[in-house]
């Protein structure tokens, strides 16, 4: 097929103030499905379709805010060659190999620092453990969901967005070296060459990373999960206020990715986002460029300005 090298964001972890009331907010609420716990007290989660063991760990901090992000990758060769190409290019900073098994179910890991101050680590396996949908064996004859899904339940993780201060550098190492695409970017009207956002693909996904610049380091802004309809988006804020959970904004749409979507926090501050919609993108389309001056339509369409909140609370 031709998805290769780099496939699709593969985990996430995630720091949280208090374990449990972490685990009831993404279990719950959000609807995740909890796979295991491990010796270092980490919590493994993922979405109902995902095949893959785990998407979302969770790990108890003083600190809210991301450890890492995972990239899964086509193969072992894959990820000897990508390793060695991160390290030549002279763009990421703290490479290591993590062995197998470090984190549950997961082979070895190239883990680097990118330029914005973001941790990375790319590797080729994980178990499977499907979706549990079949009604005659795994992947046989499936349902088109399983039963006993709780919240809000999305179907996986989808992408992350990130803030940090070197955002040329970064979109350098993805695009030169990961071979990411640019689907969308955000500059200056009067300097074009100076980029305030950039939107990442490695897939069709209208994006699966999307870095904005910013005076700091490593920050975290949210960690996206997709849902399949408006309809469900809709059904998300109604389980979000009936929980009692703290809603940033939406529902509503945006300009950039055409994403329906609605944001709301976990009990430890770090935001979180379900979104349905957005386009197929492909490696041979344009970038969509938006101006800083049409942030406001760029960010939230329908309320065409711009909410300071969510442009200045991170963890």
């Amino acid at each position: 097929m031709a998805l290769t090298g780099v496939l699709r964001p593969g985990h996430v972890s995630i720091r949280v103030l208090e374990l449990e009331p972490a685990v009831k907010h993404y279990r719950d609420v959000l609807g995740l499905i909890e796979v295991a716990r491990d010796a270092q007290n980490r919590v493994y989660l993922k979405g109902w379709d995902e095949q893959d063991h785990s998407s979302i760990i969770l790990r108890e901090a003083d600190e809210a805010g991301m450890d890492y992000m995972g990239w899964k990758v086509d193969s072992a060769a894959t990820l000897k060659k990508l390793a060695a190409d991160v390290e030549a290019s002279g763009l990421a900073t703290d490479c290591s190999w993590v062995p197998a098994g470090e984190l549950l179910a997961t082979g070895e890991r190239f883990r680097f620092t990118v330029p914005t101050g973001h941790v990375m680590e790319l590797y080729a396996h994980k178990d499977l453990v499907g979706n549990k949908c079949g009604t005659d064996g795994e992947n046989v004859n499936p349902d088109p969901w399983p039963d006993d899904l709780k919240g809000i339940a999305p179907s996986r993780f989808d992408h992350c967005l990130l803030y940090g201060d070197d955002l040329d550098g970064t979109v350098k190492l993805f695009m030169e070296v990961l071979g990411f695409g640019l689907a969308e970017q955000v500059v200056l009207a009067d300097n074009k060459d100076f980029m305030i956002g950039a939107f990442l693909s490695c897939s069709n996904k209208a994006h699966d990373v999307a870095f904005i610049r910013q005076p700091v380091k490593g920050k975290f802004h949210h960690a996206s999960f997709e849902l399949r309809s408006w309809e469900q988006v809709l059904r998300a804020g109604d389980i979000l206020s009936r929980t009692k959970t703290s809603i940033d904004i939406g529902p509503t749409r945006h300009g950039i990715t055409r994403g329906e979507t609605i944001y709301f926090f976990d009990p430890s501050g770090n935001r979180n986002e379900v979104f349905a919609g957005g386009y197929i993108y492909y490696p041979d389309k344009p970038p969509i460029t938006w101006y800083d001056a049409s942030l406001g339509p760029a960010i939230f369409y329908h309320d065409r300005k711009l909410n300071e909140a969510f442009l200045s609370v991170f963890t």
